[in-house]
């Protein structure tokens, strides 16, 4: 009887802090969002003809030449969402150095002889990066518009419509959303 009276109040707080911070407070705090951003709140997911066809936040892979191609993703090719996370491999790893020599020797066949932006052979954090830099945007242009029979210049200017710049333009470096890239690209009138 003793220690059931004794251990009353520890179980009512236990008790009373579930409910409130693993309940109440969690439900407070997505409605606020669900109110306040809820573009962001729900994934940033972007639909096309009614349908969900990917998130601005989330890498997608996309192979073929007629699209600019993601950073790559330390996943593997997959861009699996459900699954996140780098290779893990230190700047001295050997392992490390073949995989960005393989990567620079795929990128200079794909997209001709020349500098290499550094996201276009090194994963992100995450592995699912959707961004990748204009420069990197731009070094694709003209492969991109010659698998589409467009002109260079006009999908350069798209990539420079869709920068989105550097924040507070000192924090980080400007870059373009893949997705949202290739989706314009698709919107452009054929030639």
């Amino acid at each position: 009887m003793l220690i059931l009276r004794e251990l009353r109040p520890a179980l009512s707080l236990v008790v009373l802090f579930t409910l409130i911070l693993g309940l109440a407070l969690p439900e407070a705090f997505t409605g606020a969002m669900q109110a306040a951003l809820p573009w962001q709140a729900n994934g940033s997911l972007i639909t096309k003809n009614g349908q969900v066809i990917g998130s601005a936040i989330i890498g997608q892979n996309f192979t073929g030449a007629n699209y600019f191609a993601p950073r790559p993703s330390a996943l593997g090719t997959a861009y699996d969402a459900s699954t996140s996370g780098a290779s893990n491999l230190g700047p001295t790893s050997a392992a490390l150095l073949a995989t960005v020599q393989q990567r620079v020797a795929a990128y200079t066949k794909a997209f001709g002889p020349g500098p290499v932006p550094a996201d276009a052979v090194t994963a992100s954090g995450s592995g699912l990066d959707p961004d990748i830099s204009v420069a990197n945007a731009l070094r694709q242009a003209p492969a991109v518009a010659a698998a589409r029979h467009l002109p260079t210049q006009a999908v350069a200017d798209l990539v420079n419509k869709m920068r989105h710049h550097a924040t507070f333009r000192i924090i980080g470096t400007d870059h373009v959303n893949v997705l949202r890239l290739n989706l314009a690209l698709d919107a452009l009138p054929a030639t």
